[in-house]
């Protein structure tokens, strides 16, 4: 039978469970059990896909085309497994759901409340990861706070499937915090005592708490905090503030939490973890023989969380590398063509990032034709594509005013072009070119020598195009498409001759990098970026 572990939270909203959960995932995997973790967002959005970045951070999209929440990048970047549109779910879709069944006539009439339907939905969605027969162990992280309201029927059904699964078969793990009053000079488990006593009143006691700190655990906090808590005080688990995430599961292995965890759902713990590939990767990671300076310019750089998975594709990239590559954020909306030379000076690589919207839109073309008039090595990701092929349409073609009809519907050159199968939507959610999309590759191209094959898959997420009437125009200029989509010919790749390093992407490559298999693109990226560094 499948094994549930649910992760809560207390006193405080991001004190890193999704940091956890993939940590003891990690943990639990390297000992030979199958693992998988699913989010539960208490937001009533249906999915993240209509969300600012400013608001929750990146929108991850998963191979099946789901749009999640950022947490799934961790779980996929550390258990280096695929992730599905069954591993996140919102109270939007749960009531979606719930109401769809309702108009259907699916409850015969019955009054339709939070208790049972709203919970049953949700025990429901608990249960289909463990039903597939492909996992052993399903950990299952509640996002918000204990405490807050729409948290409730969340809790409210962790209760419920507890007692319908039995003992032995689940356990809940409560993150908390445990503050350090510099005044006192001393760390306070009052919030972390709250904070249970509030779970309890739900029907809830915690079997392991994690407490975030800042300071060392001391054995006499422990015994305070499993004395007041009723948990075991080998189950008070220290999780002190660290340099890397990737510090993380080594951290819970020294705190022995995936024994503890095994103990407690009566499974085995004999075999011990082989963690020999991850020790390597953070070896590497923390011991660079060299740095970099790399320009992400894109238009939310005010929040890092917005391109998280850009970020650790270059830590996975460098330290594959034993590079240090030290990203730096520029908003592209603060370049111009007076400015954008001092801006961009002295970096070794530039990425354009991915986006919507008109704002920003000019800032990077700007950083666009500095990189490419001065050989530095570019990688434009998405919409980063697409401002490449309109910056190579104004400035190398003479396509004057050349333009995406995202920012300019009227442009004479719509070098960038809407999807055909776009331009008839008018919802915005979920209905993009979404998820994982094959891509032939040139023979002999830069691509193909990059990935060393032919045939790729890669994740989507957008609703414009290269605009194939002017295919031919670019090739003959320099800009080549190197990677083609066979069912739709949609151009999903464009380097340019004669340039050390310029790759545009339609596609997003971040998605697909890993501890375990960092991205080639990326790889690349900063190879070249070391090159150019070198040579100055």
């Amino acid at each position: 039978m499948t094994k549930y572990i649910f992760v809560t939270g207390g006193v405080t909203s991001s004190l890193g469970k999704g940091i956890i959960s993939a940590s003891l995932a990690k943990l639990l995997q390297s000992r030979g059990y199958r693992v998988t973790i699913q989010k539960f967002d208490p937001y009533i959005n249906i999915d993240p896909g209509t969300l600012n970045p400013y608001e929750h951070g990146e929108c991850y999209v998963t191979e099946d085309g789901a749009e999640t929440d950022l947490d799934l990048g961790h779980y996929e970047r550390f258990l280096n497994t695929p992730t599905s549109k069954a591993n996140n779910i919102t109270t939007g879709r749960i009531y979606q759901n719930v109401i769809n069944k309702e108009r259907e006539g699916a409850f015969l009439g019955k009054t339709v409340q939070v208790v049972p339907h709203i919970t049953d939905e949700i025990k429901r969605n608990f249960r289909i990861l463990g039903e597939s027969g492909e996992y052993d162990i399903v950990i299952t992280e509640l996002g918000g706070t204990v405490g807050d309201i729409e948290s409730l029927p969340y809790i409210e059904a962790v209760r419920q499937f507890r007692w319908e699964i039995g003992s032995g078969n689940s356990i809940v793990i409560h993150l908390t915090l445990v503050p350090f009053l510099a005044a006192a000079g001393e760390l306070k488990t009052k919030p972390t005592q709250h904070s249970v006593k509030m779970l309890l009143e739900y029907g809830i006691q915690p079997d392991i708490l994690v407490c975030r700190t800042e300071h060392h655990l001391t054995n006499d906090i422990r015994k305070k905090i499993a004395l007041f808590c009723n948990v075991n005080i080998n189950a008070v688990i220290e999780s002190i503030d660290a340099s890397t995430i990737y510090d993380v599961p080594l951290l819970m292995l020294k705190e022995q939490l995936d024994k503890t965890v095994l103990t407690k759902l009566k499974l085995s713990h004999k075999l011990e973890p082989d963690l020999e590939n991850w020790k390597d990767f953070l070896g590497r990671l923390k011991n660079p023989t060299a740095d970099v300076r790399i320009a992400l310019v894109g238009k939310y750089v005010e929040l890092p969380d917005a391109y998280k998975s850009i970020s650790e594709a270059f830590i996975h990239a460098g330290a594959k590398m034993e590079c240090k590559v030290r990203v730096e954020y520029i908003p592209s909306e603060t370049l111009t063509p007076e400015n954008a030379v001092e801006r961009l000076k002295g970096l070794h690589g530039v990425l354009v990032a991915p986006g919507f919207g008109e704002r920003g839109f000019e800032g990077k073309i700007q950083a666009i034709r500095y990189v490419r008039e001065n050989n530095i090595p570019f990688f434009g990701i998405c919409l980063g594509m697409q401002c490449a092929v309109v910056e190579f349409g104004r400035n190398v073609l003479g396509l004057n005013n050349a333009n995406s009809t995202e920012m300019n519907p009227d442009t004479l050159y719509p070098v960038i072009g809407m999807m055909e199968d776009q331009k008839n939507i008018t919802n915005k959610g979920g209905t993009m070119r979404l998820g994982a999309y094959p891509c032939d590759l040139k023979k002999g191209s830069k691509a193909a020598v990059i990935y060393g094959k032919t045939h790729i898959s890669e994740r989507h997420r957008h609703r414009y195009e290269f605009n194939n009437d002017y295919l031919k125009q670019y090739e003959t200029a320099g800009l080549v498409p190197s990677g083609i989509n066979p069912e739709n010919n949609l151009v999903e790749i464009v380097e340019l001759k004669n340039h050390p390093f310029f790759v545009g992407a339609q596609f997003h490559p971040e998605l697909k990098s890993t501890v375990a298999n960092p991205h080639p693109l990326f790889i690349n990226f900063v190879a070249a970026s070391l090159a150019y560094a070198r040579k100055k």
